[in-house]
């Protein structure tokens, strides 16, 4: 059976690349005049053979298996304008990136009363948030991979903090709590925009496992959002990680195995200042981590979840037999 045809938006990069990884074909429409979602394959990543930009004016002429939604926009809207009747009644998967942020724990999710729509969420976290109503929910936790000559090294006693666009977005990604604690202890930020909040640079993706490995530890200071790509990825690489006990943190960090995590930054500013006298101590916490990230974070288990999921909307909807062997035409590869 040839693979499977899935059309979605570029969101999230990160996530998208290591989507990527699934065993079926992806397509993202392409228009620089556009919003978000609408940038095609940009940004630092090595785009695999599968995923496909299309001209946002060719995608109601494509064939595709599913669609994969991504943000409340695309599905209130853009799907009316951009799609076909028919692609419209193709099997839909909603991807929840967040936690609702109108209210933590009353907010109904877009697709709660959408009979037809299956609804994935990141994080356990996440899903407990939601009011999902009826709708079928189900959890695919991250997988992340990073270069097999990357390894910590922790040589540079700082800290490394990861936050996109942190000034912009403030208390919610934790910008009080990071300020807080770099009048204790020397901490460097990058992410987009971090100059904006006395930060570095953006460190490309491809190469951040590597500028993150020097550091003696990792510092999440985000109040509520999901769990961080970034956070995996540096568990991944064996970095000891100290943040906020809140969210789906406290889960991927276990306190003396991994790392720290508490909802005092007082306390947490104490723990990383012991980091930076014992360098011994922060290699055996990275080492926790990394088995942690080995043991739930891996590549080929977040792929073939979603591999599977993909399959099982599809074929429960149309038998494998009436899927269609053939190329669909005019894409842009």
């Amino acid at each position: 059976m040839r693979p499977l045809r899935v059309f979605t938006w570029q969101v999230h990069g990160s996530y998208l690349y290591y989507l990527s990884h699934i065993r079926h074909e992806l397509y993202v429409p392409v228009d620089p005049h556009r919003g978000p979602g609408y940038g095609g394959l940009g940004g630092p990543f090595p785009w695999p053979a599968n995923v496909h930009e299309v001209p946002c004016e060719d995608v109601s002429r494509q064939q595709f298996d599913c669609v994969l939604f991504q943000s409340a926009d695309h599905y209130l809207s853009d799907q009316h304008t951009l799609l076909s009747a028919e692609q419209r009644r193709l099997p839909s998967i909603y991807l929840e990136h967040d936690p609702p942020r109108k209210h933590p724990t009353d907010t109904r999710h877009v697709v709660a009363d959408d009979q037809e729509a299956l609804l994935v969420h990141v994080t356990q976290f996440n899903a407990l948030m939601w009011d999902a109503g009826d709708a079928d929910v189900r959890v695919i936790q991250h997988g992340v991979t990073i270069p097999s000559d990357v390894e910590y090294s922790g040589e540079i006693p700082r800290g490394i903090a990861v936050v996109n666009h942190l000034a912009r977005r403030g208390r919610r990604l934790g910008a009080d709590v990071l300020d807080r604690a770099r009048r204790d202890v020397p901490i460097d930020l990058v992410g987009m925009a971090a100059d904006e909040a006395r930060g570095l640079f953006e460190v490309p993706h491809d190469t951040l496992p590597a500028f993150m490995s020097r550091y003696r530890f990792f510092f999440n200071p985000i109040r509520y959002t999901s769990l961080g790509l970034a956070v995996c990825e540096a568990m991944m690489v064996g970095i000891p990680i100290v943040g906020l006990a809140t969210t789906e943190m406290v889960t991927a960090i276990e306190n003396g195995v991994s790392g720290y995590v508490h909802t005092d930054p007082a306390v947490l500013i104490d723990h990383m200042r012991r980091l930076l006298r014992d360098p011994v101590e922060a290699r055996a916490l990275g080492q926790g981590a990394r088995r942690t990230a080995l043991e739930r974070f891996g590549i080929e288990r977040f792929a073939d979840d979603w591999s599977r999921l993909f399959e099982e909307v599809c074929y429960r909807s149309r038998p494998p037999g009436e899927i269609s062997r053939e190329t669909p035409v005019g894409v842009v590869q």
